[in-house]
């Protein structure tokens, strides 16, 4: 019996015969939808017996294999003495007159359709076109070549025969992979209490084929209660992949610890975590062009050998062993990392990998799709998230300065340029006096400019011959920066509907205009819709009556309470009633530092939360003056990665002297971090969290008032009581953890914030404030 390889011809003939540099790092935006644009013109010349968008299948056998190829010919046209004549179409930036005879993948692609279509029809030989288009649709070249059924089968022979070895790998992989899963048992010797009704309503959900939003306390293990049964349902062939994403790094490393520890016990799978570019890439410079790094340059001689080597050596590839790799083969650890992700198993990334429009990863077919589980992590983050992702704003300086440099060299961009800066000039004008304006449409005539603005853009980021304003390229990364974010406003303008509003301000002396949405449920559902299922979960997704309507669930879509399985007596919960108001933190400095100092008078090490750097800085400069024998260490703004793992690597078993640590309130050290046992002994929030009072808050508060919904809790409370509930969070970790919880602010006694507690920390009596003077 011959195993099946099913596989499309654009990806068969892409992996035998693509070679040469990864290109420089600009590319059209809406390249994919240009290209269609293209198509669809040099059909629309087509005579009427002609056919366009021919759908062809056929088995190709090898040794043990059976490729089952299919693709869709761009045209299949008779010629005036009746031939039929395969067409291949293909559209470029570059001028035609620099591709010779065509590269070798294009025309590959071509003869295979010409190849299905021989051996369908009988046919002893086909004249095969290859059809060269410039974006601009202005340009076109057409190659011939006339080609036998024996030159066919031997090319379309030899092409799976390039293929076969990766093919032979990733079937012994799938195999080995299968028979894993099914002797794979639970990594510990029991669940948790609420771990097997998680695990286990993630399967029904998985299963079904629908989406879960489950709310699930801190320290259940839900890292491990989510991959595991999705896992499973793999092995028994009812899933076929899972991206398990996350907002923030250290929960990318609690995924892969939870990954390793099912490797550990003989689980075969193959597994990736995506690293961002600028923290993947070997070249300080960051640039990308084949002159500039050696490791973009001739990447596709390279890539088949660095991906079959990889996959045959490694299950769990981190940044280190994609770095390893890539080091071994001499290719961008960054692209290498995308070109191994679209055969793993599981890939651990950040969200936008999924959801952001501008960076997803738009090479999963819909077949993978349909066959792939989204574990989401820390999924409340997921509502903020979606909105800067699904937003897109514009300034009015860099049109100026565009202006200004092209003047000369470019006298076509530096007048787009120009058209837009005027725009924004009259746009300034239609804001009130405090620099603010907003509607509930964006300006129609903006479109029309941007669009071109970006031609006149792309013709001169793809020009052999564009001049660079100075030797180092800084303007032109300003172009590039600037065409960018123009082709994102273009595409939130093809979205915008009663979820957007516009709403422009003047900022030190510039216009900004940001076309915001306001409620990012529809387009997170949209996103996601084609795959099997979503598993949401947090321990914050409180209340999640706001979650499900902010993320956009389904009615068929399931929500599940999981208890917490510790008990009260763990938490020392209590409540400062002092006030954090912003016009009330000068009087609150002194409070603070003494209900800080009694925190601490049991030896431990601590953390406490204040809502922004300026407040705790403030609280922190009082508190080490009057209370210099405590050791203090505080969160500093941009630590890079070293300085956060020194901050956490303090908080030790065995500190000799109480530690107090500062750290700001939904910060890097306030979600995902697991202090577990005497790490952590106390935990102070200071405020409830809400988020700084503000234009695009003030909005949301609108929007949501006008639907006949709380807007305030919506835009502040839901938002601010997440961060309060993460930092609380990080004290209790297991059975056997104990610990103190203040919450200093009076507003914790009030609803709604009240009630929005969690219930396993108990009563809340209020704490007197002494001084320690």
């Amino acid at each position: 019996m011959k195993h099946e390889v099913a596989i499309s011809v654009r990806a068969l003939v892409e992996y035998a015969f693509r070679s040469g540099s990864i290109e420089p790092g600009f590319h059209s935006a809406a390249s994919m939808a240009e290209g269609t644009r293209i198509h669809q013109k040099i059909q629309k010349q087509y005579k009427e017996e002609d056919q366009k968008e021919v759908y062809l299948r056929i088995e190709i056998p090898h040794k043990e294999l059976l490729f089952i190829v299919d693709g869709r010919c761009d045209g299949l046209l008779v010629s005036e003495d009746g031939e039929l004549i395969v067409e291949e179409i293909k559209s470029t930036f570059g001028p035609l007159d620099l591709l010779g005879e065509g590269r070798e993948v294009h025309w590959a692609q071509a003869l295979m359709y010409g190849f299905m279509i021989s051996h369908e029809q009988g046919l002893p030989s086909i004249q095969v076109r290859l059809t060269y288009v410039r974006r601009d649709g202005e340009e076109q070249r057409s190659l011939h070549r006339r080609v036998s059924i024996e030159e066919l089968s031997t090319f379309a022979a030899d092409t799976v025969a390039r293929y076969a070895p990766y093919a032979e790998m990733l079937l012994a992989h799938e195999m080995r992979k299968e028979s894993s899963i099914r002797e794979l048992s639970f990594p510990f010797p029991a669940y948790r209490q609420g771990q097997r009704h998680l695990a286990g309503a993630v399967y029904k959900t998985v299963s079904e084929g629908v989406s879960l939003f489950a709310q699930a306390p801190t320290g259940i293990g839900k890292t491990m209660s989510t991959l595991f049964p999705v896992i499973k349902a793999m092995g028994e062939g009812q899933v076929r992949g899972l991206f398990y994403l996350t907002a923030k790094t250290v929960t990318r490393l609690a995924a892969q610890e939870a990954i390793s520890q099912l490797l550990a016990q003989g689980l075969q799978l193959h597994v990736i975590t995506l690293t961002a570019k600028d923290k993947a890439c070997f070249r300080e410079e960051g640039l990308c062009s084949k002159a500039a790094c050696p490791f973009t340059d001739g990447y596709y001689d390279r890539i088949n050998g660095a991906l079959m080597d990889i996959l045959e050596q490694e299950t769990l590839m981190t940044q280190e062993i994609i770095a390893r790799y890539a080091l071994k083969h001499q290719v961008c650890p960054f692209e290498f990392s995308l070109d191994v992700a679209y055969v793993c198993d599981a890939v651990i990334c950040d969200y936008n990998y999924i959801y952001d429009p501008r960076i997803s990863l738009k090479r999963l077919s819909e077949v993978q799709k349909k066959q792939t589980v989204l574990l989401i992590d820390e999924a409340h983050n997921l509502v903020d998230r979606g909105r800067e992702m699904f937003s897109a704003s514009l300034q009015k300086a860099p049109f100026l300065g565009l202006q200004r440099e092209y003047k000369v060299v470019n006298k076509n961009l530096s007048v787009a340029a120009k058209e837009i800066n005027a725009f924004f000039i009259a746009l300034r004008k239609t804001c009130n006096e405090e620099g603010q304006g907003k509607w509930t449409f964006f300006p129609d005539e903006l479109p029309a400019l941007l669009e071109t603005f970006t031609a006149e853009a792309e013709q001169e980021l793809v020009s052999p011959s564009s001049v660079l304003i100075n030797p180092e390229g800084e303007d032109e990364e300003s172009l590039l920066d600037t065409y960018y974010a123009a082709q994102g406003m273009l595409r939130t303008f093809k979205i915008y509907d009663e979820r957007y509003i516009t709403y422009a301000e003047v900022r030190r002396g510039d216009v900004f205009l940001k076309l915001f949405n306001l409620d990012p449920s529809y387009l997170l559902q949209q996103m996601a819709k084609r795959f099997r299922s979503r598993i949401l979960f947090s321990a914050t997704l409180s209340p999640l009556s706001y979650y499900r309507d902010m993320i956009g669930a389904a009615e068929e879509d399931y929500s599940v309470v999981v208890a917490s399985p510790f008990h009260k007596e763990q938490w020392e919960v209590s409540i400062l009633p002092v006030s954090t108001r912003y016009r009330d933190r000068a009087e609150s400095l002194l409070p603070l530092s003494d209900a800080l100092k009694g925190m601490v008078a049991r030896k431990g090490n601590y953390l406490v939360f204040f809502p922004s750097y300026l407040y705790l800085q403030n609280v922190y400069e009082v508190f080490a003056e009057k209370y210099p024998e405590i050791v203090t260490q505080v969160q500093g703004t941009g630590m890079s990665e070293r300085e956060r793992e020194d901050f956490l690597a303090a908080f030790r078993l065995d500190n000799p002297e109480t530690l107090l640590g500062f750290a700001v309130l939904g910060g890097i050290f306030s979600e995902g971090v697991d202090l577990p046992g005497n790490r952590l002994n106390g935990v102070m929030v200071v405020g409830v969290g809400l988020p700084q009072l503000g234009l695009e808050r003030n909005l949301l508060r609108g929007y949501f008032n006008a639907l006949g919904k709380n807007g305030f809790d919506y835009a502040y409370v839901y938002p601010g009581m997440s961060k309060v509930l993460q930092a609380g969070g990080r004290l209790i970790r297991s059975e056997n953890d104990t610990g103190i919880i203040i919450l200093a602010d009076d507003r914790f006694l009030q609803s709604p914030y009240l009630h929005l507690l969690p219930e396993e920390w108990g009563d809340f009596p209020s704490t007197e404030i002494t001084s320690y003077t």
